[in-house]
Parts: structure tokens; C-alpha cells; sequence
């Protein structure tokens, strides 16, 4: 496999942190590729988890020659999404993207958040792909995946030049994200909403500060997260929150402050998933758990099986999202319950989930008229 071309840019916190992990960082493991033969065996004292030295953040190119997604999956809302970035340096330790790191020849754990690969080329793919006649105008979502106001937007502002070629061609976008970042688009923002085509949800999975610092380090904390609810609704955004992982016996008593706080904030819709555990991930969350909840570890992992047939992980449509059985019963009542008496249903405003499309337009010169731009195609 070619290693992608590693841009001129590293970034680290200082180290300092707790047996078995860095601070800064979801995770100090690198558990192996499920794709790889090779695996690293470390010599006691060699490895990042035993140094609890936190590594610079590396960037790599990305050469991707198309950037919408398409996804044809029945349980989610949307067809096309963008991904500016693959990995994330938020460090979530409970995120469902973690494993696709291993496409690309990497870790689920310490290199998903470490080593980031950089789609530059993204506004440029997007344009061509909405020039394209064959192009349908319809939402697309930022990001799906990975999250597009991680910290290094802050500097390489993809997001933002995506956000301008959206806005340019008034195509109707919902941002999913858990950092304050956001606000700082406000104006492209702004002018989407001039046409009723855009609509961002910040996830939000703790209302405690030092939950959310273990389970999402690099992340915006929580009341950053509802001061851009504050600031993205006084100024007319359509806003929603997502509760998202809900995390048995660890963050699922927090529901109804979560909802009530977002609601307070101007929120206006909400939504939930219960943790999802693929691949890797069941062994890296559990190991996570033993190093920060020892003394829940047990309980969660119950919770979760009881949810999922008796497994960590349900891949099935319909049931990855919610799980099944009594416990997942309760907690999707108990969200519905809290939802409904703090006005999260959305009333009677447009569905934050379905922006219009009705005012694209397509501005061509006459060069581009002789362009043969491909279609949209799937890309990871």
C-alpha cells in the first residue's frame, strides 16, 4: 500500500496522564489491523501506552479523485455525504469510524486520531461534481463520518471553502458536529438559510465536563457546544442536538439534561443513537473502560449485550442505531418522554433534516461547457 503524502504539519499536547493513557488522546492503543499479517510487538517500556507520551498529530494527503459519498444504507436519512478529513482528531474513544482507518492501513485506535489525512482538493471535487448536469440537488451532509470541524480546520478551513462552493450554489447541507468551530461560518450559514437549505445538529453526549474530557478529549466541551447552540439559533440557524452515543450505564442518565439544556440553548429538534461497537472497537472500548471505569466496566459491557442480542455489536439495518430488547425500550421512551415536554419535535418549523433544494442554481462559463465532469461516485 502507497503511504500517503505527509503534509508539513505536527501538533501534540503536553504529556501527563494516567496509567495505560495519554493525555490528550481517546486512546493510547494501536490495536492491530484486521487487515494486516504484520503486527508490532513492543518491548516493555517502547510503547506509547507505557511512556504516556502523547504523539504529534501527523497530516497526510489525501488523492481521492471524487468527494460525495453516496450511500444507498435504509436506516439513514440521507444519500450523499462529505468528508473533508478521514480520521479525527477529536480522540472519541466510542467512534463507529474508528475501523475504516484500517483501509488505509492503519490502527482504529491511537492512529485514527493521530494521523489525519487531508482532502485539499475537496472544494475543487465539489464544485465539479454539482456542474455536473446529471448532479439531482439534494442535501448533503458534513460530514457522516469523521467530523468537519475537527481542530485542524481551524487552520486548513476545507470545511469552510466547501462551504462556499454550497453556498454558491445554494445547495442544501446538514452539519453534524461536536465543536464550536462551526460558529465561525456563520456568515456562509447565513446565507444558505436565506433559502431554507441548511440546518446543523452539534452532538452533544455529556452535560459533565470531566465525562466528556475522557470520552471525547479534543472536543469542545459541553457548554461550548451549547453556547454555538445559542449562537447559531439567535441567529436564525435552524438547530438540533444529537445525543449521540448514548453509552448504558455511563452517559444514559444524562438524557434529560442533555435535552433540556439544548432545548434551553434554541435547539429545536433532537435525535439519539446507542453506541455502536464494530470491528476493533469492542475490544478497544472495553480495554478503555478498564483503564477509566473499572468499577463499571462490567456493567456497560451487560447493558450492551442485553441490547444487541447478547453481542457488543448488532450490524443489522434498523437495529445498529437503537438496539433491541427492554433496556433499549427504556431508553427510547425515557428520550421520547423528555423530548416532548421540553419542545424538541420541532413544532411547526421545517424539518432541520431536509433543507430545500429548491433554489439551486448551476452558473456555468463557457468553458465548463465543454468539461466532461464525471459523476458523483461512492468513495469511502
Amino acid at each position: 500500500m502507497k503511504t500517503p503524502d505527509r503534509l508539513p504539519d505536527r501538533r501534540s499536547k503536553p504529556p501527563g496522564a494516567p496509567a495505560g493513557s495519554v493525555r490528550g488522546r481517546g486512546t493510547a492503543a494501536n490495536p492491530r489491523n484486521r487487515f494486516e499479517r504484520i503486527d508490532i510487538d513492543f518491548e516493555p517500556g517502547e510503547s506509547v501506552a507505557e511512556r504516556g507520551v502523547s504523539p504529534s498529530t501527523e497530516l497526510f494527503r489525501d488523492h481521492s479523485k471524487t468527494i460525495l459519498s453516496r450511500n444507498d444504507s435504509p436506516d439513514i436519512g440521507f444519500e450523499y455525504s462529505l468528508n473533508p478529513y478521514r480520521g479525527c482528531e477529536h480522540g472519541c474513544i466510542y467512534c463507529y469510524a474508528r475501523p475504516t482507518h484500517e483501509f488505509l492501513g492503519f490502527s482504529a485506535g491511537l492512529d485514527f486520531e493521530s494521523r489525519i489525512l487531508v482532502k485539499e482538493r475537496a472544494p475543487e471535487l465539489l464544485r465539479k461534481a454539482l456542474l455536473n448536469p446529471r448532479w439531482k440537488p439534494q442535501v448533503i451532509v458534513l460530514s457522516g463520518v469523521t467530523d468537519p470541524y475537527q481542530p485542524i480546520e481551524r487552520k486548513l478551513q476545507i470545511t469552510r471553502r466547501c462551504l462556499e462552493i454550497l453556498a454558491e450554489f445554494r445547495n442544501p447541507v446538514a452539519i453534524i458536529t461536536k465543536n464550536h468551530l462551526v460558529t465561525r461560518d456563520l456568515d456562509l450559514l447565513l446565507e444558505l438559510n436565506r433559502f431554507q437549505a441548511c440546518g446543523v445538529y452539534l452532538s452533544i453526549t455529556s452535560v459533565s465536563a470531566s465525562l466528556s474530557a475522557r470520552m471525547e478529549p479534543r472536543a469542545s466541551t459541553p457548554r461550548r457546544r451549547l453556547d454555538a447552540l445559542r449562537e447559531l439559533s439567535a441567529a436564525g440557524i435552524p438547530c438540533g442536538v444529537m445525543a449521540a452515543p448514548i453509552i448504558p450505564g455511563l452517559n444514559d442518565d444524562q438524557i434529560p439534561a442533555i435535552l433540556e439544556a439544548a432545548a434551553e440553548a434554541g435547539a429545536n429538534r433532537a435525535g439519539y443513537i446507542l453506541v455502536r461497537l464494530p470491528h476493533g472497537l469492542r475490544e478497544l472500548f472495553s480495554n478503555w473502560l478498564a483503564t477509566h471505569f473499572p468499577d463499571r466496566r462490567d456493567r456497560v459491557l451487560n447493558r450492551l449485550r442485553e441490547a444487541r442480542d447478547g453481542n457488543l455489536n448488532d450490524p443489522r439495518f434498523h437495529h445498529r442505531m437503537k438496539g433491541g430488547g427492554e433496556y433499549a425500550e427504556q431508553i427510547g421512551r425515557l428520550f421520547e418522554t423528555v423530548r416532548r415536554r421540553v419542545g424538541l419535535d420541532g413544532g411547526r418549523s421545517r424539518r432541520l433534516g431536509s433543507p430545500s433544494a429548491s433554489a439551486f442554481r448551476r452558473r456555468t462559463d463557457q468553458r465548463s461547457l465543454f468539461d466532461e465532469a464525471a459523476a458523483p461516485e461512492a468513495h469511502p
